[in-house]
């Protein structure tokens, strides 16, 4: 795909509207640490605002409508400080600047308690929100008249409207086809809710009663977030709990920064990855990403990360409308590696002191380019960021497959014999790619959400699960295995269906690294082994399904880590009769010979005194650099 090497510039009106010019400067610095939270205090603090986002989610789930929410858990919290900058965010690397938007259509001194600010509008938002069915719900909190903080809730909904139910389609090439936008608007004002502006919002889904249970699920996620905020603020005061969170964003950013320092040498380092396709015959797609550390005048160090060399924005949905702190953020968490000592926030956005993008590109699309599959690009940023630290000497694990979805919509008989219509959504997890030191995880959807229960999908849908369970060999084999890809054939039940899939890294798979070999690749079956069988494409729609055929979906799997011959005999032996390595694959990749439920070590110790010779990087070849 070409690039082009100069910036675009907006010149219309309109333009700048939906493409708000993003600040060139330096993102601003965490307040410095005071002396007004102890120690004590500060950790009291932070496990207080910990259980208040598990209060605000647990509610979400218990009382959303849809499954996405409920039963998938595809929502998140997070609180800001009072000049609305992340202090403590959920472990999810593709937040970006969630205030600014609200901050440029309603000044802070303008905002009340009771106020309550609602958006989904991608391109309004600068990419703090990449597709339309993600609504964002925030609400400031005051104490005494003062505005101490903001509180977060952002969901999945099911169907906003758009050019087919579930709203994103593979087909759509611009973003009114992925249902409605809402700009920046303000739902609650002092409690009184815009009842209107919702009326509006969910006459435009196909499935309003689930559009309005959600979001009733998600006003109600906020005002607790509100409540246990304000009596964090009543027990502590507005000044210990500004200064809590001022001294959680400058621990971050300081470990975060460090380790960038003990990462990343001085000069540039690069980094190429690419996506297959848009779906529309146009691809492979290329994201270029570079890091540069270099040494100021004052002797400080000075971080810009750098994507303007990507290719040009797709027809397709497969544009990401990366906002300028998710690289940070994405770092930050890599960094954070689950150390309950630190938190998710703004700290990894603002170790970077610049962040590059390229309008037009498909990592900054221009408006109105669509973006609703932009998960598989998403995923593919954040392994190419692990191949950046890598690249650079560090220690991050291997790629990852990007999570698959199916959408299936159709109409069924009821027991009345009457024909409704369903809308089936269903994320499929993945292989995540192997670690320095463990191997990846198997059959993960994203972060903390999760695959639907079989239970679920026979009670709730016109499906019938006929297998559920690994895909063996799909994980990169390693001295730490690549996490294994998922199966599940469903029965379909309906009278008639028309299937959506998303499956991304068939012609460029994961990579493996240090040895290590590349992921599985993922394939969709309509009816397998019947004479009618037939392949679906793999980032398609309209592909219609009838009673009594069987759709078998098998997901990739995560790169190796690793020179498999190293890999331990017994974890070897432990996957072969778990069903994660073939025997074959065991002796053809791994060098260990399985008979029966034990090692023969005489034939393994053969086979293993002729090591294979490995590059730094795989991918279905070993190679120095991917390219």
């Amino acid at each position: 795909m070409s690039r082009s090497p100069i910036r675009s510039i907006l010149s219309t009106k309109d333009s700048k509207m939906y493409n708000p010019k993003e600040s060139e400067s330096s993102p601003p610095k965490a307040k410095p640490e005071g002396a007004v939270c102890d120690p004590v205090s500060l950790e009291i603090i932070r496990g207080a605002i910990a259980a208040a986002q598990s209060e605000m989610e647990a509610l979400l789930e218990r009382t959303a409508i849809s499954a996405f929410i409920r039963e998938k858990k595809d929502f998140y919290t997070a609180l800001f400080d009072g000049e609305g900058v992340m202090a403590v965010g959920s472990m999810v690397p593709v937040f970006g600047d969630m205030t600014g938007p609200v901050f440029d259509k309603f000044p802070a001194e303008t905002m009340k308690p009771g106020d309550l600010y609602w958006y989904n509008d991608c391109y309004g938002s600068r990419g703090a929100v990449s597709h339309s069915n993600d609504q964002v719900l925030l609400a400031p909190v005051f104490k005494d008249g003062k505005r101490c903080a903001f509180v977060m809730s952002w969901a999945h909904f099911a169907d906003i409207g758009g050019m087919r139910p579930g709203s994103i389609s593979p087909d759509a090439t611009d973003i009114y086809q992925e249902g409605i936008i809402i700009p920046v608007t303000k739902l609650l004002d002092r409690g009184v809710t815009n009842e209107a502006t919702l009326d509006i919002f969910h006459r435009n889904s196909r499935f309003p009663e689930q559009s309005i249970g959600d979001m009733r699920a998600l006003m109600a996620s906020v005002d607790v977030g509100v409540k246990r905020i304000g009596e964090i603020l009543d027990r502590f005061g507005s000044d210990v709990v500004e200064d809590a969170l001022a001294q959680l964003l400058t621990r971050t950013r300081k470990l975060v920064r460090s380790k960038l320092a003990e990462t990343f040498d001085y000069g540039t380092h690069k980094f190429t990855d690419a996506i297959d396709s848009d779906g529309h015959g146009n691809g492979p797609f290329k994201m270029r990403l570079s890091l540069t550390r270099e040494k100021l005048a004052n002797g400080e160090d000075r971080f810009t990360f750098d994507a303007t060399e990507s290719d040009d924005q797709a027809p397709g949905p497969v544009n990401f409308l990366m906002n300028r702190g998710v690289p940070g953020m994405a770092l930050g968490l890599f960094y954070l590696g689950g150390d309950p000592g630190q938190v998710c926030n703004a700290g990894g956005p603002q170790a970077l002191d610049e962040v590059k993008l390229r309008q037009g590109s498909f990592l900054q699309p221009n408006f109105p380019a669509s973006l609703g599959m932009r998960g598989l690009t998403m995923m593919r940023v954040l392994s190419a960021l692990n191949g950046l630290v890598n690249t650079a000497g560090g220690r991050a694990p291997a790629a990852n497959s990007a999570y698959v979805i199916t959408i299936m919509r159709g109409n069924y008989k009821d027991d009345a014999g009457e024909l409704k219509r369903f809308l089936l959504a269903d994320g499929i997890g993945v292989g995540y790619g192997a670690r320095p030191d463990a191997d990846g995880i198997d059959a993960v959807y994203f972060v903390a959400q999760e695959n639907y229960p079989v239970e679920f999908l026979e009670v709730g849908y016109p499906v019938r699960l006929r297998t559920y369970g690994i895909v063996k060999d799909s994980g990169g084999a390693g001295k730490y295995r690549g996490g294994c890809g998922i199966i599940r054939e469903y029965e379909i039940l309906a009278e008639d269906m028309m299937l959506a899939v998303r499956i991304d890294s068939v012609k460029n798979p994961p990579w493996g690294i240090n040895g290590g070999m590349g992921g599985g690749t993922g394939r969709v079956t309509i009816n397998p082994g019947r004479p009618d069988q037939r392949f679906v494409p793999p980032l398609s729609d309209g592909n219609r399904l009838v009673k009594g055929d069987v759709l078998r979906m098998e997901t990739g799997g995560g790169g190796g880590y690793g020179h498999p011959f190293d890999r331990n005999l017994d974890a070897v032996l432990e996957d072969v009769l778990g069903g994660f390595v073939s025997a074959e694959s065991a002796e053809r990749l791994y060098g260990v010979v399985v008979k029966g439920t034990k090692v023969d070590q005489a034939a393994t110790a053969a086979l293993r005194a002729s090591r294979p010779a490995t590059r730094a990087f795989h991918r279905q070849e070993y190679v120095d650099v991917l390219a």
